[in-house]
């Protein structure tokens, strides 16, 4: 492949994927016996074939078992100087199965860092609200099969700003150090017979936004208002919280850095 003495590259991905046949983003113990099948471990698999040596390839976020991706940002060093910065697109989409797709490639400084040089990250969760949804649609919405009180939900949703402990929202596995994030916003609005939640922050807790949706929904379903989402989110209490909406719907969408 024309490896050289010259200096490594590090390469930029942006990375597109269909979470449904996936245990997550992140390689998992057993993922080499083909007990999981993982985003990073299908990509690292495809940069070997390239490069002829295990390539480590960094994610900026961890999306669980079934959640999708749009906008996906990971990092890898190449000793290969022959592939230009943009043909890795077409390099590894000539390998890659069909439900992982590279968007665009390009060079980035030796010291970015796909996880810690991510200023925020955006989540959107698709809910299907009309009563019946076509078949492919549903590995990819929530269907509830109701319209909800959009202007309800989105008063709730204007308390998702600031600094805040996000404890109440948290999976009982996580182990963050701290469960302080920085939300900067969060809205619902329509896309045809879908309700789209879409939530920015600069770090996302384990089953985070999918705890968020599910309480969301629920507490707008039940009558309550916004002052009640408010105590729900400053309990810092995983009981309180409503009901964890499926990985189905969930989409990370974009990556700034």
């Amino acid at each position: 492949m024309g490896k050289t003495d010259l200096p490594p590259r590090n390469i930029a991905l942006r990375i597109s994927y269909d979470g449904t046949n996936f245990c997550g983003w992140q390689r998992q113990n057993g993922g080499s016996a083909g007990l999981y099948r993982t985003v990073q471990e299908v990509l690292e698999r495809a940069l070997e074939r390239i490069h002829k040596h295990p390539v480590q390839l960094i994610g900026s976020g961890r999306t669980d078992s079934g959640v999708h991706a749009v906008g996906q940002l990971a990092n890898f060093l190449t000793d290969i100087p022959s592939i230009p910065e943009s043909r890795f697109v077409y390099a590894l989409n000539s390998i890659l199965p069909q439900d992982v797709r590279i968007l665009s490639s390009w060079s980035v400084p030796l010291d970015f860092h796909s996880r810690f040089s991510a200023r925020s990250r955006t989540y959107r969760y698709f809910i299907h609200c009309a009563k019946t949804a076509l078949a492919h649609e549903l590995p990819y919405v929530w269907h509830i099969g109701r319209w909800p009180n959009v202007a309800i939900l989105s008063r709730m949703s204007t308390h998702l700003y600031g600094k805040i402990d996000c404890t109440t929202f948290a999976a009982t596995a996580d182990m963050s150090h701290t469960k302080m994030r920085h939300l900067h916003g969060a809205r619902f609005f329509p896309d045809g017979d879908k309700l789209v939640f879409e939530i920015t922050a600069n770090a996302f807790l384990q089953r985070m936004v999918r705890s968020l949706t599910g309480t969301l929904l629920s507490m707008e379903k039940n009558g309550k208002n916004a002052d009640d989402f408010a105590a729900v989110l400053h309990s810092r209490d995983r009981l309180q919280a409503g009901p964890t909406a499926p990985g189905t719907g969930l989409f990370l969408w974009n990556i700034q850095c």
